[in-house]
């Protein structure tokens, strides 16, 4: 059950609310959802990105502004909002202006049907995969409109580069994503992470859990090197190569609009690890009480960004040739060839 049937029957209002307390509490749980990634969010990118980056390249990064430099993420906040908001004289405007909102919003609409934990989920539909591989798709419309309506060749082949990678990695992806549903046999996300409950063998006093990451570590890893190439982190970080095309489609963007597709980069980033942990590691399944379940999904979520940015600061970038060639000839190959096993190995045990 959803967060706002919880909710519904505590008020008193049983399983059919009227309109408005349906839509009330949808209201107080997107915004519950929204504020703990908006808090995630600026908590990684002014600073943990930072913190990381330098434990990887021994070095020391912010440690001046507060305790741990934990306050770089205020002045980084003010510092960009301060500046001034530059439109190129050649821009688009109602692209350019309406692409920053694009990244953001198609975030926050994945994490629409993303189980937390603790009963912290706004909605489950029945076609809860198809639903999240959609929306998250539609960040790659807003990198071409803020690279096309920038008037910038810079930015204009960033965003080419972007669709590019975006086309060729997330077919992998959706293909990757049909192999868990076979197992599964629903689309129904509540449905996914149930079945991953349980052991999956037991050695002593060690139990593996029954997480599609060790059901299928196969398709677990094709599915973590696919999710790097659609957050841009390398060695797949091509349409910002800043060495190459300066910023690629940001290049033109300054003070709020900046700040938005900063955002909506890091929001992606645990859009991915969020959907990682939802598919292939049980979901906010965990040692302990069951309100310890958001806990375990959050450092499930912290774990995959770690690990971006450890293959951001350790992994050579690739070049663009190699990329597509990469998600074209390779990953896709394998993904369906893991689908066909997938799929033949759960005939064999349902017959």
């Amino acid at each position: 059950m959803t967060t706002t049937g919880i909710l519904s029957q505590w008020l008193g209002y049983g399983a059919n609310p009227p309109l408005w307390v349906e839509v009330a509490l949808s209201f107080v749980v997107a915004v519950v959802v929204a504020t703990i990634m908006m808090l995630m969010s600026a908590l990684a990118g002014p600073w943990a990105k930072r913190k990381i980056t330098a434990a990887f390249t021994d070095r020391i990064a912010v440690d001046r502004v507060g305790p741990w430099g934990l306050f770089i993420i205020i002045a980084s906040a003010i510092q960009l909002s301060a500046k001034e908001l530059i439109i190129p004289e050649g821009a688009d405007r109602p692209a350019y202006d309406l692409a920053p909102f694009v990244l953001p919003f198609s975030a926050f609409m994945g994490f629409a049907v993303i189980p937390f934990g603790s009963g912290l989920q706004l909605a489950d539909p029945e076609t809860g995969v198809v639903y999240l591989f959609a929306v998250a798709s539609i960040a790659s419309v807003g990198l071409v409109m803020g690279g096309y309506s920038s008037g910038s060749k810079y930015s204009l082949l960033g965003s080419l580069r972007a669709v590019a990678q975006n086309i060729a990695y997330e077919i992998p992806l959706v293909v990757l994503a049909a192999s868990v549903v076979l197992f599964a046999g629903s689309l129904q996300i509540s449905e996914i992470v149930a079945a991953q409950q349980g052991a999956l063998l037991a050695l002593g006093p060690v139990t593996i859990p029954q997480w599609y990451a060790f059901v299928n570590p196969f398709a677990f890893v094709l599915f973590v090197i696919a999710n790097l190439a659609e957050v841009g982190r390398n060695p797949f970080d091509l349409p910002e190569a800043a060495t190459e095309i300066v910023g690629g489609y940001i290049t033109e963007y300054s003070s709020v609009y900046f700040v938005l597709f900063f955002l909506g980069e890091f929001l992606h980033i645990f859009l991915g690890g969020a959907i990682i942990a939802t598919l292939f590691l049980g979901g906010p399944a965990g040692p302990g009480p069951e309100w310890l379940g958001i806990v375990w999904f959050i450092v499930k979520i912290w774990g995959v960004f770690l690990f971006t940015q450890w293959c951001r600061s350790a992994v050579p970038r690739l070049r663009m040739d190699q990329v597509i060639e990469v998600g074209w000839k390779f990953l896709l190959v394998l993904a369906f060839a893991n689908l066909v096993l997938t799929a033949v190995i759960v005939g064999v045990f349902q017959l």
